[in-house]
């Protein structure tokens, strides 16, 4: 097991099974069984040394920490293909309520081993990433996907933006992660579904209409309608008297 003084450059991947607070006393403990074989096997898989890293063990969940190493690309890219494919060989014998699913999050940065686990904001950043609500949304949207995964804008440009993993960046979805304090970007990837498609229940701020910038008394302009002919369209932003006015309304349908 690699150790380290003081605050040094890691990699932190956290995961989290869905639903298991749900489940009872005996799928519990099957999870916790499970869990850390399913991720060794995928370790394996991809050539990486599980032995090496320091693991944080908590039920449903682990923090895994390692130095920084070289390995970050393998690790977003070919640990998280093999978790994908090794959660899929293990639902595919189980009945649908037996499922594992996971969140996943990834991020690098200084990490100190401390007396009772790990200290540093680097940790504290994959434990934001990892409760954010646009992974349990990608997880409802995304009924087949076994996984859904977080990565930190510092990881994401690092290794998928940078060239170097196979993944291309339309694998991926821009959102911004708010818990407590923190407040980020970061990269939503669901493994093997379209992540573009998915609602993560985060609507993009609504924008003010063109005309309606810098304008408190309105705008008129020249407009199109759905048979290409001119209207004369008035937007108004701000109380208008239309006493001796008329107004009128129009749809699309004619």
């Amino acid at each position: 097991m690699a150790e380290w003084s003081g605050f040094y450059p890691c990699t932190c991947i956290a995961v989290d099974a869905q639903a298991y607070g749900g489940n009872n006393d005996r799928r519990q403990s099957e999870i916790q069984h499970d869990l850390p074989r399913i991720l060794s096997r995928a370790a394996r898989g991809t050539g990486l040394d599980r032995s090496q890293w320091h693991i944080q063990p908590k039920g449903d969940e682990e923090l895994a920490v390692h130095p920084m190493d070289g390995t970050e690309p393998r690790l977003v890219d070919d640990f998280v293909r093999h978790l994908v494919s090794e959660l899929r060989e293990y639902n595919g014998v189980r009945i649908p309520a037996a499922r594992m699913r996971l969140r996943a999050a990834i991020h690098h940065g200084p990490v100190e081993l401390a007396d009772n686990g790990f200290a540093g904001t680097t940790v504290v950043t994959t434990s934001r990433l990892l409760s954010s609500d646009h992974l349990y949304d990608a997880l409802q949207a995304n009924a087949g996907a076994d996984l859904v995964l977080l990565l930190s804008d510092e990881v994401y440009r690092s290794t998928v933006a940078g060239g170097h993993t196979t993944l291309s960046t339309a694998d991926f979805r821009s959102v911004t992660v708010r818990e407590k304090e923190y407040e980020a970007a970061a990269w939503l990837q669901v493994p093997g579904h379209a992540v573009h498609s998915c609602g993560t229940g985060h609507p993009a701020p609504a924008q003010p209409h063109p005309s309606a910038v810098g304008h408190r008394g309105g705008d008129s302009g020249v407009r199109h309608d759905y048979r290409g002919e001119q209207i004369s369209v008035n937007n108004f932003t701000a109380p208008v008297d239309l006493r001796g006015g008329v107004v009128g309304f129009g749809s699309a349908g004619g």
